[in-house]
């Protein structure tokens, strides 16, 4: 593997982490920010003495909501990004005639999937005023536990469906690999506790709302992160091909598809 092919398909990656960061981040500005602020305005109605109890805020609601929130975004994107890029690096060629668009955004979706939706069905994003906070340790490690299961559970499927397709075939292979990833998480749902703290006065329409826009922030993140990573890494392959440089191991196939 060249390692100069390497670093520029790394350093692509972290470029599209910061364009999707961006867009992500004005997603949740515009769409989650407004379904905060209105529970934190229900937690206060139902709390007057907040600010006697616990002083003045460190960090000012403003600035958790602009510099803060893009703080946090961009440098999850940017880092992401990285290790994406790596991934693509190891994956293109190996996962089958996809070029290098395609092969990003099978990359992008099994992302998606396997970091936020599972774990988001089992322990889903609260707002403020929702939860007690003396099982917020708890419910932070469990959700967290939750996310490495699907990661290494996703990456063991794919191991296991190589290793039936010698037998069963692609297809069915895919189908067995997919069920026992399926049927496993399907475990974990089922033995590790689960939370009911939502009040009964929290009105459901504003809790779904929030959890409806941190999953529109998620979606829109990984759409574009494997958008412009498919596109980065084709113009990249494309220039070492008509330079004759060398690219990234097992990206032939995925050179041989650009146009």
């Amino acid at each position: 593997m060249n390692s100069v092919s390497v670093r520029a398909l790394l350093v692509r990656g972290m470029i599209a982490g910061l364009v999707a960061g961006a867009l992500a981040l004005a997603v949740a500005y515009f769409l989650g920010e407004s379904r905060v602020d209105a529970a934190i305005a229900l937690e206060e109605s139902h709390a007057h003495t907040h600010t006697h109890e616990h002083g003045e805020e460190l960090v000012s609601r403003t600035m958790q909501a602009t510099g803060g929130l893009a703080t946090g975004i961009l440098v999850f994107g940017v880092a992401v990004g990285g290790i994406a890029a790596l991934v693509l690096c190891y994956a293109l060629g190996r996962i089958g005639a996809f070029g290098p668009r395609a092969t990003a955004a099978l990359i992008a979706g099994a992302a998606l999937l396997t970091v936020y939706v599972v774990p988001f069905l089992k322990y889903p994003a609260n707002p403020p005023a929702v939860g007690d906070p003396d099982t917020i340790g708890q419910r932070t490690g469990l959700f967290f536990l939750m996310i490495a299961l699907s990661v290494l559970l996703a990456v063991a499927a794919v191991l296991t469906g190589r290793h039936l397709a010698q037998r069963l075939g692609n297809w069915n292979a895919s189908i067995a690999a997919g069920a026992g990833y399926v049927l496993v998480i399907g475990l974990a749902y089922a033995f590790l506790p689960s939370f009911d703290e939502v009040g009964a006065d929290f009105p459901a329409s504003l809790l779904w709302q929030f959890r409806l826009s941190t999953l529109a922030v998620q979606v829109t993140f990984w759409a574009a992160f494997g958008l412009v990573l498919g596109y980065l890494t084709e113009r990249l392959l494309a220039g070492a091909a008509a330079t004759g440089h060398a690219a990234p191991r097992g990206a032939g196939v995925g050179a041989g598809s650009v146009h």
